[in-house]
């Protein structure tokens, strides 16, 4: 009787494990596909609709001679990403797949997007996924109409996710758009470094097998899809691209490495710059000197920069630092700015207040307080972590710009925009390089849906925004750090090379839910609807970004030098030694009426409509917003590395009121000290809306003392129902315009 019950007992426990092993290795799920778009295309009268609204506010404001203004948005994932996959899970109160072709319905019915790119991170896309995200986007120009007027133009490209744990190693983000979709590269370009092995660390498979039988249909799926990226080989090194294997995983480290790849495949492309000024990220101390240097940029390629998404602001320049650098290179933690709190700074702080409530000795808990501070100091973007048992309102506002305009979770400003304009090199036959970019803004949404700034609704799903809360049971080994109950009055050194943490566990998750808004949108001026007008626009950087509203801004150079005549529109660059005179002409955004155009509906239906729109669409009345100023930023690039940034970047060096008229709002302008500084600059501008609610505008909601010191700080995140709204200045940032002093 007992030996029959040992061995009921033995296969009852091999049975379990055989099902754990199984589930683990992703056998019980299925392949998460790419689905199939709507066979309907926005009917022609709406397009006609919108042409017309542009023209007349075109004409009403007096734009000469003016092209379309189109609306799009080229940075976009779907639960092809990890990331993205993760955040639909049941665990994570996820709303389920949504994959490629959800994007292509939510621009064309729910955003109504004139084009928009699918951009999943190139580390977590399988060879399959990647076969079938080229045919679904295949699929959604196919029934875009006629060629030559679709009503959406989707395009191919994926995100190089490039993260280093040190400065030096560090070179950020950056998405890949192709013009074309008929030949394309056989695989996307991934990153090495930091983020890479999130997707391919944890190959405990009984831990898995527990998560995909205990966590639903949506966790097996999910074990699955981390094998098959599991089963990627990496490319062989030094093979011509065309020559390797259609299903291995290319890489590139660098820059330069992935500048020459794409050289190497021939296919025209954009690369993008994103999240530059990122902390989530990006290690204090991150510049972007380096990436001026030689192959580390390639002019031709890397012509736009994501100034603003659904992750916040890149564009303002600050004088604070995260953490300093002592002679020999060593991190050590600077004092506290009116406009800025150090992470490393409060770290110690933390600890002192924790010590002289244990009834610690002044002298004693100063002591800890400089530890900490060393220790957090040394922990770069892993500062959080040097501190025992903290919770997310613990840290008040530390490492966040307190005057800047949405800014990005713990600001970088080594890669801030205006930084970007200021910078000065040479290349290798000595003569001047700079960063020539246009400004774009984008969504970064990982729900699949492309341009969710059309309205201020559904913090879940339209922005990044998560519960807050420390990652527990199946998740936990996945989301965030386990979490530590004892708030310990001593800081403890992070141990970088023995962390046991995956990669995603070493970032700071709970904060950064209230930084993320609902995603902008890049306008082009283009001379048609057609792919290759589009494509024409951004490569001449005619190109300007919005915080989500549908704003119309033109920028011109009044006058250049030349014998036409003509104003050169934003983007361009010139040479002259006269005073350069601009233009300036903005119109407000159609407020919104609620629900979705019938067309819209009639072509979803019910069902689809709410899991892709969530029944809200961009859905505009009559009525514009107004235009209440204009403000213009100055930069003047260095001279020489060491010249101070502070006098370069005036910002706002101009600021015009605008009159409240639903028409708009131009002004013009000169800049008197041009011809008499002699030296070049850099203009562009803002035109900014009159205030309204925005999702996560208050951020940490910090109240703050009669110094502007936040004493207590209020997390968005721990009501599903509440979507944070906070009064904002919705605004468009123009391309700058680049003018080279020439004497004479």
């Amino acid at each position: 009787m007992l030996r029959r019950l040992l061995v009921s007992l033995v296969l009852l426990v091999a049975l379990v494990l055989g099902a754990l092993y199984a589930a683990g290795l992703g056998w019980l799920g299925s392949h998460e596909g790419p689905g199939e778009p709507t066979a309907a295309r926005r009917p022609a009268a709406a397009l006609d609709a919108e042409s017309r609204a542009g023209r007349s506010a075109a004409e009403g404001i007096g734009a000469a001679r003016p092209k379309q203004v189109l609306f799009g948005d080229l940075h976009v994932h779907t639960t092809i990403s990890a990331d993205a996959f993760i955040l639909s899970l049941p665990l994570a109160v996820g709303e389920g797949a949504h994959p490629p072709a959800d994007a292509c319905d939510f621009a064309r019915f729910c955003s109504a997007l004139d084009f928009w790119s699918i951009n999943d991170h190139a580390e977590a896309i399988s060879p399959a996924h990647w076969r079938e995200t080229v045919d679904s986007i295949r699929q959604c120009n196919a029934v875009a109409g006629d060629p030559t007027s679709p009503d959406t133009v989707a395009f191919l490209g994926w995100e190089w996710t490039q993260a280093g744990a040190t400065p030096d190693e560090h070179y950020g983000h950056k998405n890949v758009v192709l013009r074309d979709t008929d030949e394309v590269p056989a695989r996307p370009i991934a990153a090495g470094g930091t983020l890479r092995a999130a997707f391919n660390q944890d190959r405990r498979l009984l831990g898995r097998g527990v998560v995909a039988l205990a966590g639903g249909e949506r966790a097996r799926d999910f074990i699955t899809y981390i094998g098959e990226l599991e089963a990627r080989v990496p490319c062989e090194d030094g093979v011509p691209v065309r020559e390797l294997p259609a299903d291995c995983l290319e890489m590139a480290d660098t820059p330069a490495d992935l500048f020459a790849k794409l050289d190497d495949w021939g296919f025209d492309s954009l690369v993008i710059p994103h999240g530059t000024t990122w902390g989530f990220y990006t290690p204090p101390g991150s510049k972007w000197d380096k990436q001026l240097a030689g192959p580390m940029h390639d002019p031709e390629r890397q012509k736009l920069i994501e100034i603003y998404s659904g992750h916040g602001n890149s564009e303002e320049w600050r004088d604070y630092l995260a953490v300093d650098f002592d002679a020999a290179g060593k991190p050590v933690c600077p004092a506290p700015m009116p406009s800025y709190l150090p992470t490393c700074w409060r770290a110690g702080e933390l600890i002192r207040e924790r010590c002289l409530a244990g009834g610690g000795s002044e002298a004693a808990c100063d002591e800890r307080a400089a530890t900490a501070r060393a220790h957090a100091a040394e922990a770069l973007g892993q500062a959080h972590l040097t501190v025992p048992g903290w919770k997310p309102e613990d840290w008040l506002d530390a490492g966040q710009c307190r005057d800047c305009t949405l800014p990005a979770f713990n600001y970088r400003p080594g890669g801030a925009a205006q930084y970007l304009l200021a910078l000065a090199g040479e290349d290798e036959g000595g003569a001047p390089r700079r960063f020539r970019l246009g400004f774009l803004a984008s969504s970064d949404n990982h729900f699949a849906r492309p341009g969710t700034g059309y309205k201020e609704v559904f913090r879940r799903g339209f922005t990044e925004s998560n519960r807050i809360g420390r990652s527990q049971g199946l998740l936990a080994s996945v989301l965030g750090p386990p979490e530590e109950l004892a708030e310990l009055a001593e800081s403890h050194p992070f141990d970088r090379a023995g962390s046991r943490l995956t990669p995603l566990q070493l970032f700071e998750l709970e904060r950064q839910t209230s930084f993320f808004t609902t995603g902008g949108l890049v306008a082009v001026h283009a001379a048609g609807r057609d792919r290759g007008a589009i494509w024409d626009a951004l490569q001449r950087r005619e190109v300007y970004g919005t915080s989500g509203p549908r704003m119309l801004l033109w920028f011109d150079l009044l006058n250049p030098p030349g014998e036409r005549g003509e104003p050169l529109p934003m983007g361009g660059e010139t040479r002259m030694g006269r005073n350069p005179v601009f233009q300036v002409r903005a119109v407000g955004s159609f407020a919104q009426r609620p629900g979705c155009p019938d067309w819209a509906a009639e072509a979803l239906g019910p069902e689809r409509l709410q899991h892709v729109c969530r029944g809200e669409c961009y859905h505009p009345g009559d009525a514009r917003r107004l235009v209440t100023r204009i403000e213009v930023v100055r930069v003047r690039p260095r001279r020489t590395p060491d010249e101070p940034l502070a006098a370069l970047i005036a910002d706002p060096w101009r600021s015009f009121p605008c009159e409240p008229d639903p028409a708009g709002c131009a002004v013009t302008f000169e800049d008197p000290d041009f011809s008499s500084g002699a030296r070049d600059a850099v203009y562009y501008v803002r035109a900014i809306e009159e205030p309204a609610p925005k999702i996560n505008a208050g951020q940490l909601r910090c109240e703050r003392d009669a110094q502007g010191s936040c004493t207590r700080a209020n997390p968005c995140g721990r009501d599903d129902s509440d979507d944070c709204l906070a009064p904002h200045e919705p605004r468009a940032w123009s391309s700058p315009i680049y003018v080279d002093y020439e004497a004479g």
